[in-house]
């Protein structure tokens, strides 16, 4: 994705693309600037986030419910929670919605093409990183994740609404980038490549083949394990300082200069990782979409534990 400018008070923090992060004072800026547009997704596996958002949202906000219009149907729920132990059961994980699919859901939140969007949940920003991806998949670039989700929100006192308007029309254009979305062929035509870093997202007894839900358990082989619980300050949703996540990445030898191809039990924890590495300027991310739901269960593929 090509770098946008960013506006004047939105932090650099060390970050190589800060246009693509928003902090809760300088969201609270640009409320009701109609350039602007906010997104909620936050989601409960027993279908009450959109209870959660009538109940209290950043105002102008629209709501979607990104597991059940941002996926193609058929796949499973998410039992307790995303992208972690237990995230997904044993069927090919989570994939982006057609294109046709897709347009409309954003239509219906208002997001068009000229858009500016910021993107929130309360949940680590993993929903948020899986719409962020979804968007830039379509070729949407105009987006940022709100640092720290609602709870930052919150926690500097800004107001809540719960007020809900229809979203102004908008039309939305999907351009396909296939660049940053592989499948399960594309990643076996480039496993022992010098040129391609494979990071496993997941919990460590995951990737080590301790546990799961697939019918194979394991790590694609030639995969470092790269939890993406570890990128949040302990305690709260934001990130980590830039310093900080370079130096984990760094230990892990996912370095600059590579292409990088992620992936999870779900695609929500690959996204997020994802997001993560695109802010500290690495260039040529893609996301395995289909990750090792798909990976573990089809046993022509070689697994290593």
């Amino acid at each position: 994705m090509s770098p946008q400018t960013a506006p004047a008070r939105v932090p650099a923090s060390g970050f190589a693309r800060p246009e693509l992060i928003a902090s809760p004072e300088w969201l609270a800026d640009q409320l009701g600037r109609p350039e602007t547009r906010i997104l909620d997704v936050r989601w409960r596996p027993d279908g009450t986030g959109g209870a959660a958002f009538a109940a209290g949202h950043i105002p102008g906000a629209a709501w979607i419910d990104w597991r059940r219009e941002l996926v193609e149907p058929g796949f499973p729920a998410l039992p307790g929670g995303a992208g972690g132990s237990g995230s997904v059961d044993a069927t090919p994980g989570l994939r982006l919605a057609a294109p046709d699919r897709f347009a409309a859901a954003m239509a219906r939140a208002g997001i068009g093409d000229g858009a500016s969007l910021v993107i929130y949940d309360d949940t680590l920003g993993l929903y948020a990183a899986r719409t962020w991806w979804s968007l830039a998949a379509y070729g949407f670039e105009s987006a940022r994740i709100l640092d720290g989700g609602l709870p930052a929100w919150v926690e500097k006192r800004h107001p809540l609404s719960n007020a809900s308007y229809p979203p102004a029309a908008a039309a939305f254009t999907p351009r396909a980038n296939s660049r940053i979305r592989l499948t399960g062929t594309d990643v076996q035509a480039i496993l022992g490549s010098p040129d391609v870093i494979l990071v496993d997202t997941r919990a460590a007894p995951e990737y080590r083949g301790l546990e799961g839900n697939a019918r194979r358990l394991g790590h694609i082989p030639g995969a470092v394990n790269v939890p993406v619980g570890a990128m949040h300050v302990p305690g709260s949703h934001r990130l980590r300082s830039a310093t900080e996540l370079r130096d984990q990445l760094l230990k892990a030898n996912v370095i600059r200069g590579r292409r990088i191809v992620v992936y999870d039990g779900s695609g929500v924890a690959a996204a997020r990782l994802a997001f993560v590495l695109a802010l500290l300027g690495y260039e040529d991310v893609a996301v395995y979409d289909g990750g090792w739901p798909e990976w573990g269960d089809r046993l022509d593929l070689p697994v290593d534990r």
